[in-house]
Parts: C-alpha cells; sequence; structure tokens
C-alpha cells in the first residue's frame, strides 16, 4: 500500500457538510462530521486525554463517483458522497458495521448515527452507567454522571463482531443498542458534533488494547496502593488514627494506607483553597508544621501512608486553558436583567444570569498548588468525594466558555487529571489518587472505587463493566460484617475498608470474622507479586485484572449472565453473591481444598467455612508468592514462592520495578519468565534470569518451588544435575514430596550472572 503524507480525507456530501476521516492507526479511524467543514478540536483532544488521536496511519485513497474508500492495512471505510452513509470493513473487505441511515450532524438538532447489528452480535462497555448487566445489546442509556446511578459513564462500546466505537463528546448523549430497534446501534446527542473513533479487532481484548492506546492504558499505581487503604471514623482524631494505625500491626494485619475523612478539616466539607487541619483534632505546631514530631512521621515510622478526603468544585478549566496553551480571556458576569413588569412576588432565588464565576476560584492558581503542604506535610494519596464533581451546575458559566451541559462530563476527569499530574511533577512519585466519579480516560489518572453503594453484589458488576471498558484500577468500599464481603473485598484490583460514620475496624468484628479478614489480608500481600504483575499486563495491553467473563470466555455459555464470578488474572476464578459458579472447559482445582474438577461443568458455591467464597485455579497455572509482611517494603523480596500447577505448556511472566517511581514508563522494569511443560510423567519448570533492571532490585533471586505433581517422583534434577530427595521440606540442596498437597517441594538460585536459566524435571 502507497503511504499518504496527509493527515486525513475530507469528503462533501451532496446534503451538505463535510465527513473527515482521519486514520490513526492501522486499525483505528477517526470519523468526523461538520456541517460547515470548520473541525475545531473538542475537549478531550485539546485537553490532551485522547493519547494518540493525533498519530498518523498510512493510507490510500480509491474515489469513485458515488463513494470515496480509504484504506490502510487493516481497515477500509467506504463514505457515501451522497449523504455521508459509511460502511466500516477489515483489510479482507469482510463488513465490521456499517449506517443504516445517513449520519447527522447539525448546530440545530446536534449529531447521531445508526449502525446496523447482525444478530449474534454481542456489545459491551459504557463503563459505569448500570449495574444491572454487562452485556449491552438490548440496553438504552445516557452518557450523563449522576451520583450513585452513573458514576463514570464511558462512551466506549465493542462488539463480538470485530469492531468498537468511541464517541468523542463530553456533551449529554444517549445510546439505544437494540432496544428500539433490534438490529440497530442508535447514538445521538442534542448539542454537539459527530466525533467518532472506530476500531477493528480480532476479539475483546484485542479492541480493549487498541482502545487503550488511543484513549491512554490504567495507570500503575504505587505497589503500597495495590495492598490494603484503612479510612479511620470520620470524626477521629491524630491520636485516633494512629492507635488505628498500632491495632493493624498488633493485630497482626497488614496494611499500608490510612485515610482521613473530611473531619481532618477545621470546616468540614471544605471545598475551598484555604482549608486548614483541625486545631483540635490534628493540631500541627504552626512553628515547625511537618517533620519527624508529627503525627505524620509517626505514621510512616509504623510503615504507614496518609490519605486525605477531598472535596472539589474550583474551575479546573482555567488550568486546563492554560495547559492546552489558549490565551484566555477574562469574563465578566452579565449585569443582572431588570425585573419583568409582571414579578409581583421579585422572588431573588429567579431571574439571575448564568453564573461565570465562582467565589471559590483563583484563576491563576492550580487547584494542585494549596494541596502541596498536605503532600509535603506527608500525604501520599487523596480520596476524591463524588460530591460536587458529579453534581450539575446548570446557571454555571466555566472559565473556558463551556456551559453545564458540555463541562460536567469532563470535569471529574480533568479533576483526575490536575490532582494526578500535581502529584507527580510535585513529587516524582506516582500518585495514589482514588476517585468515585470519572468519564473518557479516567484509568490514566487514578483508581476508582464504586462510590457510597457498599460492597454488595452491584459494585462487583460496576467494576466487571469498568474492566470492559479500559479501567482497571477498580474497587469499592469493602463489606466487612459479611464473609461474603470480605472474600469480595480482597479479591479486586486494589482493596479499602471504610468507615465513614461508623466501626468497621477489622478488631471490632469479632473472632470469626477478624480471623477471616487477617487471613485474607495476609494471603493478599503474599499474592503481591502476582497481583503487581497482572497490573504491569492491564497498563501495558489494555487487559483488566479483574476480567468479565465474557472478556476472558468469550465462547462459554451464560458467560453474559455470570455477573457474581470473575476471573483474577489468568491464574484465578472467583465469585461473590452468588449460588452457583460455572468453570469454564478445562481443569480447574479448588484453591482451598486440592479438589481436581473438569469443566464445563456448573457447581454450588460451596467453600470452608472459615473462608468467604469459592477460590479456583486454572490448571497450568504458575503463581509467585511473596514473604508475609505487615506493608510494602518491610521485609526484602529476594526470596519467591512459585506455585505450579502443571498442565501442557503454560508461562507466566513476573514484572517488577521499584513500585515508586515512574521509571517503568521508560523500561526500568525487570522481568521473568517462568514456563511449565508438562507430558507423560514428566514434568520441566525453567526459571529465565531476570531481564532488565531498576533502582533498588534485589541483587540475588531465590525461588522455593511448590510444583503439583499426582505421585511421588523417582527422579528430580535442576540443570541436568540430579537432586536428592530429603527428609523435610526444609532439605536444603534436596527435594521433599508433600503427601498431602500432592507437591514436590525445592529451593533454586538465580545464576548469579543472569545468563543461564534454571530448569527442573520431575518424573513421576
Amino acid at each position: 500500500m502507497s503511504g499518504n503524507l496527509a493527515s486525513h480525507v475530507d469528503v462533501s456530501l451532496a446534503t451538505g457538510g463535510v465527513l473527515r476521516v482521519q486514520p490513526i492507526t492501522p486499525h483505528l479511524l477517526r470519523v468526523r462530521l461538520c456541517p460547515e467543514g470548520r473541525f475545531d478540536e473538542p475537549a478531550l483532544v485539546r485537553y490532551g486525554i485522547l493519547e494518540h488521536c493525533t498519530d498518523r496511519a498510512a493510507f490510500s485513497v480509491s474515489e469513485e463517483e458515488q463513494a470515496v474508500c480509504v484504506s490502510t492495512d487493516g481497515v477500509q471505510l467506504t463514505v457515501s458522497r451522497a449523504d455521508g452513509s459509511f460502511v466500516f470493513s477489515d483489510s479482507s473487505g469482510t463488513v465490521l458495521t456499517q449506517t443504516a441511515q445517513a449520519p447527522w450532524s447539525s448546530a440545530e438538532e446536534g449529531f447521531g448515527a445508526e449502525l446496523l447489528l447482525r444478530e449474534e452480535e454481542r456489545l459491551y462497555g459504557l463503563g459505569d452507567e448500570t449495574r444491572d448487566r454487562i452485556a449491552k445489546r438490548g440496553h438504552r442509556t445516557r452518557m450523563w454522571v449522576r451520583n450513585v446511578a452513573s458514576y463514570v459513564p464511558i462512551p466506549y462500546v465493542m462488539s463480538t463482531g470485530g469492531w468498537a466505537l468511541l464517541v468523542n463528546s463530553t456533551w449529554r448523549h444517549f445510546f439505544d443498542l437494540g432496544h428500539t430497534k433490534e438490529d440497530r446501534l442508535c447514538l445521538w446527542g442534542h448539542r454537539g458534533e459527530l466525533d467518532l473513533f472506530l476500531i477493528a479487532g480480532k476479539d475483546l481484548p484485542a479492541l480493549l488494547d487498541r482502545y487503550t492506546h488511543l484513549v491512554g492504558r490504567p495507570a500503575m499505581l504505587p505497589l503500597w496502593g495495590y495492598g490494603l487503604t484503612f479510612v479511620c471514623n470520620q470524626q477521629a482524631s491524630a491520636r485516633e488514627m494512629l492507635d488505628d494505625a498500632l491495632s493493624f500491626r498488633r493485630e497482626d494485619i497488614p496494611c499500608d494506607l490510612i485515610g482521613l475523612e473530611p473531619g481532618w478539616m477545621s470546616r468540614n466539607y471544605d471545598y475551598s483553597v484555604e482549608k486548614q487541619w483541625h486545631p483540635e483534632r490534628f493540631y500541627t505546631p504552626p512553628w515547625s508544621p511537618h517533620g519527624p514530631h508529627t503525627f505524620g512521621g509517626a505514621l510512616e515510622r509504623l510503615g504507614f501512608k496518609l490519605s486525605l478526603w477531598l472535596c472539589c468544585d474550583y474551575d479546573l478549566s482555567f488550568e486546563e486553558e492554560r495547559q492546552a496553551g489558549a490565551a484566555l480571556q477574562e469574563q465578566e458576569a452579565e449585569p443582572t436583567p431588570a425585573r419583568h413588569p409582571d414579578d409581583f412576588e421579585q422572588d431573588e432565588h429567579f431571574g439571575h444570569p448564568a453564573t461565570y464565576i465562582d467565589k471559590l476560584t483563583r484563576p491563576e492558581e492550580p487547584w494542585f498548588e494549596h494541596l502541596k503542604k498536605y503532600v509535603d506535610f506527608g500525604a501520599a494519596a487523596f480520596k476524591l468525594d463524588g460530591a460536587l464533581q458529579v453534581n450539575e451546575h446548570p446557571d454555571r458559566k466555566w472559565g473556558n466558555g463551556m456551559d453545564d451541559e458540555e463541562m460536567h462530563n469532563l470535569y471529574p476527569v480533568i479533576l483526575n487529571k490536575q490532582m494526578s499530574r500535581g502529584f507527580a511533577e510535585h513529587t516524582g512519585r506516582r500518585p495514589m489518587i482514588y476517585s468515585s466519579g470519572g468519564y473518557t480516560g479516567i484509568q490514566r489518572y487514578s483508581a476508582t472505587w464504586a462510590g457510597d453503594t457498599g460492597g454488595g453484589p452491584r459494585p462487583l458488576v460496576s467494576m466487571l463493566n469498568h474492566g470492559l471498558s479500559g479501567h482497571s484500577n477498580a474497587s469499592c468500599d469493602m463489606d466487612v460484617f459479611t464473609p461474603e464481603g470480605i472474600h469480595f473485598g480482597f479479591w479486586m484490583p486494589w482493596s479499602q475498608v471504610c468507615s465513614w460514620a461508623y466501626w468497621r475496624h477489622p478488631w471490632l468484628l469479632g473472632e470469626k470474622l477478624e480471623s477471616m479478614f487477617r487471613f485474607y489480608a495476609r494471603l493478599r500481600y503474599r499474592l503481591l507479586p502476582y497481583i503487581y504483575s497482572i497490573a504491569h499486563v492491564a497498563h501495558r495491553t489494555g487487559m483488566p485484572m479483574m476480567r468479565a467473563m465474557p472478556l476472558a470466555f468469550p465462547e462459554e455459555e451464560g458467560a453474559d449472565e455470570a455477573l457474581g464470578q470473575y476471573m483474577f488474572g489468568d491464574a484465578f476464578l472467583t465469585a461473590a453473591f452468588a449460588e452457583t459458579i460455572h468453570l469454564p472447559a478445562g481443569n480447574w482445582i479448588d484453591f482451598w481444598t486440592g479438589e481436581r474438577l473438569r469443566g464445563p461443568i456448573d457447581l454450588p458455591v460451596e467453600f470452608p467455612e472459615d473462608r468467604g467464597g469459592p477460590l479456583y485455579v486454572r490448571s497450568g497455572a504458575i503463581i509467585p508468592f511473596g514473604p508475609e509482611m505487615d506493608y510494602v517494603g518491610h521485609k526484602p523480596t529476594a526470596t519467591l514462592e512459585l506455585l505450579v500447577y502443571p498442565e501442557g505448556r503454560s508461562e507466566f511472566t513476573l514484572c517488577e520495578d521499584d513500585g515508586v517511581g515512574f521509571g517503568y514508563e521508560q523500561g526500568e522494569v525487570a522481568e521473568t519468565r517462568i514456563t511449565c511443560l508438562a507430558k507423560g510423567g514428566k514434568v520441566e519448570v525453567t526459571v529465565d534470569p531476570r531481564r532488565g533492571e531498576y533502582e533498588g532490585m534485589p541483587e540475588g533471586r531465590d525461588f522455593r518451588l511448590r510444583i503439583s505433581v499426582p505421585a511421588k517422583p523417582h527422579h528430580v534434577e535442576v540443570n541436568d544435575v540430579a537432586l536428592p530427595e530429603s527428609a523435610s521440606s526444609e532439605g536444603g540442596l534436596g527435594w521433599w514430596y508433600d503427601l498431602g498437597e500432592s507437591q514436590v517441594r525445592l529451593h533454586v538460585e538465580e545464576d548469579p550472572h543472569r545468563t543461564v536459566p534454571v530448569t527442573v524435571q520431575i518424573v513421576y
């Protein structure tokens, strides 16, 4: 295919207007329709939220009397010159989707398009806009941030037919995905212009990969962010917060982040830039406001990070315009109009013009500026409450000239953007920002939690929908008062307990639940090498840590209705708040009991009395475990344990970095590839040398292997050298067979020069 130096193709339509086709990558096109032919960039582009929308792919153009065809190496779009109707196909000419009628875009009518759906197509995406379903075929919804009902709508839809689309708009708009007309996907908005990204991919993971390349990959949280977060009672003082921290250590429950609710401020729910520590609850000496002598210093010595709750109604658009390089012109409020002669009551609540500037914002000062002193004090994380950022502001004119119809959806994502980048620029460290509100691109900047909706089955569905929309670091407030809630709370991308006005402290749960909480917390911390590695996968590919069944097993019957189960990475299958669980085709091992099962099979949800939910491991899995620890960094990680369930060929890549900074973005990552081959009565496990380096990397590495085999081996060797059998698991250079667990256990060391793999062969 011949390249084209132009960035786009404009097609003038007989019905008026211009349809622009812009190839971004070989599998991704941008399609815009403008009645005047003037293509101004909308906010998601101007403010840099869509990361690669200005990339260019080589393309060719074929022009005929009735149509124009734009082709890349991966896709082609054929556009009717008459009315802008189009057909989106792959490189072989197979139609992926096409318009059912002419798309429209005008100042009077807004924008819209209708795409034909095939009978077998299933649709997913749209973010956290419903908690009743993950399959969106037959669904109708609006893209509008709303408290509880729609915290994070994302106008992204992907199809099992090999295509996806993103609506590039922050205006209030709507989707009808076969609800009114079974064979139509309809999208429309009453204001704005038609601006779509069309994506082609062979399956849902490929579509997510290409979508998150466009809008930005899920962020890597600091390593400690994947541990446990605990938010204190809102009336806690500094002393009570430190008592909570001490209790975690005394009760042998690992935890990394302690959070404060709005009671930390002198004025409750203060969303101004003049907020201060509460003078009694969180007294700091004015002559020495930070240092090791403060409660922040004490918290740090206990191995904790500090999180502060925030609420925001600041006009963030001034800073976005500044960053975009636009010249701002101050807008003056319009004069109050004269009273209408019929206004007998003269009610002051009516008749006022739009509010152009609020009483909080300092246009010349970025929002994050006033938070730097708290970061310097020791705040390592911020919790962004939904209050005000998800509220509508119908009488407000923002500093960038937008009214609420255009700014409302945009606001949560630029808030998270400014918080995330402000922290990173001030400290050089990764931010831990967690928010309940969001929109397109939220995954680049922040983690989310499911708002004030608890930790039950509906938040679970919201998190599955997040994963199906390119956002991985999702969570919810853990329900600590039920075994199911505790189980679910620790099998999600990041875990948190929020006391708020209540008493959700683990040591106040009673003996049974406290013991269960401790078990799950310690298990999660041991699994951090696995959890962090699948976070790296999400960051590189958009494949979420928590995977809905249609994403992990699209061919499994009933996957769309499996709202209470999910894969956690490639290895683990779990469920919460469900009566049955479906094991897909293949072999599975009950992690709690060791029982082996063959799928596909539907089972009643059963688990031991001291657990809160079922947990299965896919046969072939290789799972790294770290040491038991009270917090991230508490103990060295030079020695890891590998739990291996051999079947056929399988592999796992352990990903490590410094867990704090941004070196991983420049390749400062160590990867250890571990493979397993099982055939007949022989198992071979190979641990490749680490590739890559990062600051603070352990100089040497050794592994304690636990390899499942059905019978006691008669021969075990490492790198062609036979090992003796040992009398116990502490047998040093030998191997030991645990009959109860059906595991071969042995210890191997990495080649000190990191050039030669370690290969273990077991014959049984």
